[in-house]
């Protein structure tokens, strides 16, 4: 299935001018590039043409899709995304101990005691006099400081905290998967870029070879003019100059498409704008693949191991499942310890010492011991469980929804792949039958038995066969991607570099 790079058309001398132009213009034909032939970059892709000092990457695939995938920005979301969960996972953990530790200041102004000059009462013991008041004058009140700091510790609590936890858990199970199905997307938009990239140098090279024969049935028709040709006459200049300007219409639509098709990959790349991307690929091939004899079994039992949608919703059914318990923890009591230790404090105002009586504006207290709190709203509670139970059932039917379209995706590339395949083989023997009758008329040609229709209908079908070739191997080496693609291997293998081939 291998090809070398196209021949240069054989295209004789003595071509009468009329049928150089029919040629030409069924060259310019064959050449004209279907609309988005090339893959779209992450951002809209501009026209650009590289900056002549700039510097030039040359890129394997496999060198691409590991450069897309570690500049990425889609990968990074993704990446993001799963350092959230992974701080919410920490987070469950740590409110295992001390769920609630916490301190709390007051500052403001307190007044101070208004004693008459007749009290005998010490200090500590200023409450057994009546007669002594709060002093709430302006000039009489004093800064006031409170500090309380509260500890809580959970001892049991019905499966909240071992819920809430492993939710989380699988929660970070949710974000990797998401990152790996970014990561599958961006390596199949870089394999597609990349293709289609060795695709449109290919018709290139075909379109070079075109201008030689427009410039040749041009120099034609004007040595025949000039010789007073009868066959010949204005009307045929006129129509070379015609085809000579589709020609170059042609080729400014394969140079643009050309610039589009490396600056997409560019984008995809995140390289700087004077950079001038090239495939290290001199051709475009067929990639070296081979169908694994279990057929399609394998490939099913490959995508259902590998593919990440279907490890997000494994892993979401768990953390649904885990939030079910959660819920339903409210069915019970909980049991913890708590400690609470207050201080504060107000200039001229004796702590007064009495195990009945205190000053809220001085002095300190502490409150410790064992507690129990108990959810009285079991309708409210039960419906909260129903809510959750409701989107366990919906993660689940997702998964199911996943495993069967999953399936179909595989199937339908791996049968993708064999049509592909056996279209390149078919376009191979195309292009080898055209060759064989393009040299079969040339001898004829040559030896004055030929027709020149004739050579002109074999020109034109080996050039369109060549064409033709090219397509389908660029439609073969996607559906190789996709293949991969839906079996969740397309990353990996792509970074293995598994398509590599030795130089011949």
């Amino acid at each position: 299935m291998t090809r070398l790079l196209p021949r240069p058309i054989p295209t004789p001398s003595s071509l009468p001018a009329a049928l150089g132009l029919l040629l030409a213009f069924t060259l310019l034909q064959t050449l004209c590039l279907p609309t988005g032939l090339v893959a779209q970059p992450l951002d809209d892709t501009v026209r650009e043409t590289p900056a002549a000092y700039g510097d030039t990457v040359r890129l394997s695939l496999a060198d691409a899709v590991r450069r897309s995938l570690d500049v990425s920005p889609e990968v990074e979301i993704e990446r993001a995304g799963r350092s959230f969960a992974e701080a919410r996972l920490g987070e469950a953990r740590q409110s295992r101990f001390l769920t609630s530790f916490s301190a709390n200041t007051a500052h403001s102004f307190a007044p101070s005691l208004d004693i008459p000059t007749t009290s005998t009462r010490p200090p500590g013991s200023y409450y057994l006099d009546p007669e002594i008041v709060n002093d709430w004058t302006v000039d009489a009140l004093q800064p006031f400081n409170r500090v309380e700091v509260r500890a809580q510790q959970p001892i049991y609590t019905a499966g909240e905290l071992s819920g809430s936890i492993r939710a989380a858990r699988h929660g970070v199970d949710v974000e990797s998967a998401s990152m790996d199905i970014k990561r599958l997307e961006v390596a199949r938009r870089t394999g597609d870029i990349y293709y289609s990239l060795l695709l449109v140098e290919a018709l290139q090279r075909l379109a070079d070879e075109t201008g030689e024969v427009v410039d040749r049935a041009k120099r034609e028709v004007q040595r025949l003019l000039e010789e007073g040709d009868e066959d010949v006459d204005q009307a045929d200049l006129f129509e070379v100059r015609l085809t000579e300007e589709e020609y170059k219409r042609r080729v400014v639509e394969i140079r643009e498409r050309l610039e589009t098709a490396r600056s997409a990959l560019r984008r995809q790349l995140f390289l700087p704008d004077d950079v001038v991307v090239e495939t290290a690929d001199r051709r475009l091939e067929p990639v070296d693949f081979q169908i694994h004899p279990d057929s399609l079994a394998y490939y099913l039992d490959l995508g259902l191991r590998n593919r990440p949608e279907l490890d997000q919703a494994e892993a979401g059914i768990k953390a649904r499942r885990a939030l079910v318990e959660v819920e339903r923890s409210d069915y019970f009591p909980k049991i913890g310890f708590q400690a609470t230790y207050a201080y504060s404090y107000t200039p001229n105002r004796p702590q007064q010492r009495s195990a009945y009586v205190g000053d809220a504006f001085n002095g300190n207290s502490t409150r410790t011991g064992f507690g129990i709190q108990m959810n009285l709203d079991f309708f409210q509670t039960r419906e909260r469980v129903e809510q959750a139970r409701a989107e366990l059932n919906e993660v689940r039917y997702q998964e199911e929804a996943a495993g069967q379209l999953v399936r179909f995706e595989i199937e339908d590339a791996f049968r993708n792949v064999i049509i592909q395949k056996t279209n390149v083989e078919s376009r191979d023997e195309s292009v080898r039958i055209t060759e064989e009758w393009l040299r079969n008329e040339q001898i004829n040609f040559d030896l004055d038995f030929g027709n020149t229709e004739n050579l002109v209908k074999a020109v034109r079908a080996n050039l369109e066969a060549e064409a033709r070739y090219f397509e389908a191997v660029n439609a073969y080496n996607m559906a190789v991607l996709k293949l991969l693609d839906a079996t969740g291997t397309l990353t990996d293998d792509l970074e293995r570099d598994i398509f590599t081939r030795s130089d011949d």
